[in-house]
């Protein structure tokens, strides 16, 4: 009981602190499925361009389809980014069209994506702005461990964004917290045994 109570005092601790912060945003998405957070709008997790030198870098790094992108991409934010189909590829085809890239199509249709002469030489100049996209991507873990898996980081982004939004609507009655509170302790238990 008395682990339930001191939950329960975190919860209200949160709550709290969230009435602070309300107005200055929490967590949400924009329609392009770009996360902000915090009390100013961040905008895009990319300025113009990054994104492009981004995967240009990656395919520099080894040829890749655009799905493989969206996944080791997802991975090195560890699961707090991942781009959208709807961003991955009029990039590749940027990409494609500015020569920077070339693209092979593999049997099933599958298309690899590769950095041509001109990409790398693109690249080579751009090196330094290329290393730190690649640097940001990975210490974008925030307060995670080194190597905690991408779907381990976005469950803890969910129950984070769960209770942001369920606290998020007004008062939350003692029976309410109590719940939530089990839930969370339940969760850390089963965590702990597995």
């Amino acid at each position: 009981m008395s682990r339930c109570i001191l939950s329960l005092r975190y919860i209200l601790i949160y709550i709290e602190n969230m009435k602070e912060h309300r107005h200055a945003g929490g967590l949400s998405r924009d329609p392009d499925g770009h996360t902000h957070r915090g009390g100013r709008r961040q905008g895009r997790v990319f300025d113009y361009g990054e994104f492009r030198l981004l995967i240009l870098a990656m395919i520099g790094e080894q040829p890749r389809h655009g799905y493989e992108l969206i996944k080791v991409i997802e991975e090195r934010f560890g699961g707090s980014y991942t781009p959208s189909p709807g961003v991955i590829y009029p990039t590749l085809s940027w990409l494609v069209d500015t020569g920077y890239a070339d693209v092979k199509t593999e049997e099933a249709g599958r298309k690899r994506y590769q950095i041509t002469p001109e990409g790398e030489s693109f690249l080579v100049a751009n090196r330094a702005a290329a290393d730190a996209l690649l640097t940001r991507s990975v210490s974008a873990r925030g307060g995670a461990p080194p190597g905690t898996p991408a779907p381990v980081i976005r469950s803890m982004e969910n129950l984070k964004l769960a209770l942001r939004m369920r606290l998020g609507q007004g008062q939350v009655d003692d029976d309410v917290l109590e719940r939530i509170a089990a839930a969370i302790d339940a969760a850390a238990r089963a965590v702990g045994r597995s």
